[in-house]
């Protein structure tokens, strides 16, 4: 698995939205998977990948004594009738060095998760907790968001939305995504419009638009 404190460090300056025109749609999950709080942080590190159940949060709770410092707390349920989590189980997790939890299901004890400043990405919240029965693996491949996820691969979140980039395609992202944002640096507002509106009048005549 990546290192944890080494994939923040490469990917905190990284906005989602440049990590999105490098990788494409499929790595990037949907709009449901949303700051539960704001405004967030950008937050980045290697996945750890957890499955609960619909109505079962054991692994969950299982994987905040497990995952290393720096890590993203991935997690694969849909339930939207039970909370993953709530207040302590961030609080642990926080303190135990888990930059954040990116969840596919709903957590809760939300005033507390914002007062403390734990990074979460979820679909909504809900006060009934879910029950502690189903023991299971961890860091197997899950999916979230309507992304594949694998252990270590660097999830990059923040208020635009939630990024995966594989770990087979760490360096190359990285570097791609550096290049683009240095190009954009060395851009004036007055030379993007001009390249956009001269982009924009070549696609409008192709399609035979007239002023």
């Amino acid at each position: 698995m990546a290192d944890g404190i080494g994939a923040r460090a490469a990917f905190a300056d990284i906005p989602t939205t440049t990590l999105a025109d490098v990788l494409g749609r499929r790595q990037v999950m949907d709009i449901g998977i949303r700051p539960l709080w704001q405004p967030v942080p950008r937050i980045a590190g290697p996945a750890f990948t957890v499955r609960c159940p619909p109505g079962d949060n054991l692994m969950l709770h299982a994987a905040i004594h497990r995952a290393g410092p720096g890590a993203v707390v991935v997690v694969e349920s849909g339930d939207l009738d039970h909370a993953l989590a709530g207040g302590n189980v961030c609080a642990v997790a926080q303190r135990r060095g888990v930059a954040a939890f990116v969840a596919d299901g709903l957590l809760r004890d939300l005033a507390e998760v914002r007062d403390i400043g734990f990074p979460v990405f979820a679909r909504g919240v809900i006060p009934i907790p879910g029950g502690k029965k189903a023991a299971g693996p961890l860091n197997v491949p899950v999916h979230c968001g309507g992304v594949a996820v694998d252990a270590g691969d660097v999830v990059v979140a923040d208020e635009e939305g939630v990024v995966v980039v594989p770990s087979a395609r760490r360096d190359e992202v990285l570097a791609a995504a550096r290049a683009k944002l240095a190009k954009e640096a060395g851009e004036t507002l007055d030379a993007w419009e001009e390249a956009h509106r001269a982009r924009i009048d070549r696609i409008l005549r192709d399609q035979g638009f007239e002023d």
